[in-house]
C-alpha cells in the first residue's frame, strides 16, 4: 500500500458532481469482487489510521464505503501521494470545498499544475501565417520555448507590425469562410467580426448565456434594422452527451436561430449565427486562427481549467469571459487592459445559492430580459422553446436558471458593449491581440509537463 501512494498520482479535472463518481455497493461488489475486497480493505485501513484524529462527521464524509456507494474520487485521494487542481482557481476550489477535509489532513498531497496547450500545433501547424510573421520578428526560438513570445511585447505599439497582425486575421477569416461554404454550403461574412465559443455543450459553460445576448441584438436589430451595429458572426462548436436533452434542446435553439437570422434579409452582412456541425479538433484548427473574440463564459467556480482559452489567446483573439479557471491566469498574464471580464465570482456564486436564485423574479423585474424570454416562447424558424423559457423562469425541483444565466446576463452586455467600443478601433484591438499572444507562452504544454515532472512525478 505504501509503495501503492508512493507511485500514484491524482489530478482533478472538474468539480462536477457526475465526474466525481459514485457506484452502488451491489455493482462493484456482483461485477468486481476482488476489486471490491481490496477498496473494503483500503477503506478499514484508512478508517483505522483517522480513528481518534478528526471527529466522526469529517471522517464519514472521507470514506470510500458510505450510503452504499464506493466513492471513486475518495479512493483516489486516499490512494495517491499528491492531488491536483489545472488552474490556480481550481485547486483552490478543491481545497476549499470538494476535498476540503482531506486538505486538513494531507495538507501537502495537495498542489497545482495549470493546463497546458500544444502550442507547435496550435500556432506554428495550424497558423502558418502567423507563425510565420512571428518568426519574422522574433526568430524561431519560441518554437521550442514558449516563453520567447514574449518578446512579442516590443511591438505593442509598432503600426506597421498592428497593422500586419489584422491582415494576417483577415486573411485567416476569408479562409475559413471559405473552407465552411465549401463542406457546408454556409455563407460566412468574413467583413465581420467572428465571435466564437466552442466547447463540450453543458449548462453550466452557458452557451445559452451567448445565445440570450444573440437573441437581444436579433431583436433590436428587427426592430430597428438601420441601427449602427458591428457587423458580427456568432460561431459555435459543441457536442453534447447523448442522453443530455437539455444541452441538445440548446443546439437545436441555436441552429433555428441560425435559420430564421439567415433567411431574414434585413440581417443580411449584420448578424449570423453558425453552429459547427460535428465539431472536432481538424474544425478547431480552421477556426481557431480565424476567431477574434473567444468566449469564455463559464459560471464561476464550475469551469476547472479551460485549455479552448489559451489556444484562442495564442492565436490573437481577445478573451471575453467570467473570472472562472484559467481565465483568471490569463488575466494575470495580460493585464485588465487586455481582457473584457465580467459576473460574479466563485465566492459570490456560493453566497447566491445559499440565499437562493431567483430566475423568475429577475424575468418580472427586467423588461429586456422578459422580452427574450418571451421570444423563447414564441420561438424561432417555427419551433416554440418554451421549455429553456421555462427553464430559467421556472425551473425543475423549484430551482430556476440553475446556472445564473439571467444573474449575469446583464454584466454580460456591459462587457461585451465594452468590447465592441474598443474592437472599433482596430489599432487598439490588434494591439490588445498582439499581447495575448506575447503572454500566451506560459500556457504551453512544455511548461506543465515540466511541473508533473519536477513536482509530482520526480522525473529527471
Amino acid at each position: 500500500w505504501d509503495m501503492t501512494v508512493k507511485t500514484i498520482a491524482y489530478t482533478n479535472h472538474t468539480v462536477m458532481a457526475e465526474a466525481l463518481e459514485k457506484w452502488s455497493v451491489d455493482l462493484v461488489s456482483s461485477l468486481l469482487p476482488r476489486i471490491y475486497s481490496i477498496i473494503c480493505e483500503i477503506n478499514r485501513r484508512f478508517y483505522e489510521s483517522l480513528r481518534g484524529v478528526t471527529d466522526a462527521e469529517k471522517i464519514n464524509n472521507m470514506l470510500i464505503l458510505a450510503h452504499n456507494q464506493v466513492r471513486m474520487a475518495n479512493l483516489a485521494v486516499i490512494g495517491s501521494h499528491s492531488i491536483n487542481g489545472v488552474s490556480a482557481l481550481h485547486s483552490d476550489i478543491i481545497k476549499k470545498s470538494v476535498f476540503r477535509d482531506f486538505f486538513e489532513i494531507y495538507p501537502k498531497r495537495f498542489t497545482n499544475v495549470t493546463n497546458g496547450i500544444a502550442h507547435r500545433r496550435w500556432l506554428n501547424q495550424a497558423n502558418p501565417r502567423l507563425a510565420a510573421f512571428i518568426t519574422e520578428l522574433i526568430g524561431d526560438g519560441y518554437i521550442r520555448d514558449a516563453a520567447e513570445l514574449e518578446k512579442l511585447s516590443a511591438y505593442r505599439d509598432d503600426k506597421q507590425a498592428l497593422e500586419r497582425l489584422g491582415e494576417i486575421k483577415r486573411a485567416n477569416k476569408r479562409d475559413f469562410a471559405d473552407y465552411i461554404a465549401r463542406t457546408t454550403g454556409f455563407k460566412l461574412n468574413p467583413e465581420s467580426r467572428f465571435d466564437t465559443q466552442i466547447k463540450r455543450l453543458h449548462e453550466y459553460k452557458r452557451q445559452l448565456l451567448n445565445v440570450l445576448k444573440i437573441i437581444a441584438l436579433y431583436m433590436d436589430l428587427s426592430e430597428n434594422p438601420d441601427k449602427d451595429v458591428t457587423p458580427q458572426t456568432f460561431i459555435f462548436g459543441a457536442k453534447a452527451a447523448g442522453g443530455y436533452y437539455h444541452a441538445k434542446r440548446i443546439i437545436s435553439l441555436i441552429n433555428c436561430l441560425s435559420e430564421e437570422i439567415a433567411a431574414d434579409k434585413r440581417m443580411q452582412d449584420k448578424l449570423s449565427v453558425f453552429f459547427v456541425e460535428n465539431y472536432n479538433v481538424t474544425k478547431a484548427e480552421h477556426l481557431i486562427p480565424a476567431s477574434e473574440i473567444s468566449e469564455q463564459i463559464s459560471l464561476a467556480g464550475k469551469e476547472a481549467s479551460g485549455t479552448s482559452n489559451m489556444k484562442f489567446m495564442l492565436n490573437g483573439a481577445v478573451t471575453l469571459g467570467t473570472v472562472d479557471g484559467a481565465n483568471v491566469e490569463i488575466a494575470e498574464q495580460v493585464g485588465q487592459d487586455n481582457i473584457f471580464t465580467f459576473g460574479m465570482h466563485a465566492d459570490e456564486v456560493e453566497k447566491a445559492w445559499k440565499e437562493g436564485v431567483n430566475g423568475s423574479q429577475i424575468y418580472s423585474s427586467d423588461s429586456q430580459v422578459r422580452r427574450i424570454v418571451d421570444r423563447l416562447k414564441a420561438g424561432f424558424a417555427g419551433e416554440s422553446f418554451a421549455d429553456i423559457a421555462a427553464y430559467l423562469t421556472i425551473g425543475a425541483g423549484g430551482v430556476a436558471d440553475p446556472y445564473m444565466c439571467l444573474v449575469d446576463f446583464r454584466d454580460y452586455l456591459r462587457a461585451a458593449a465594452d468590447m465592441d467600443a474598443v474592437y472599433r478601433d482596430s489599432a487598439a484591438f490588434n494591439r490588445m491581440a498582439l499581447v495575448n499572444i506575447a503572454k500566451s507562452g506560459v500556457f504551453a504544454a512544455d511548461r506543465s509537463i515540466r511541473e508533473y515532472a519536477d513536482n509530482i512525478w520526480g522525473l529527471k
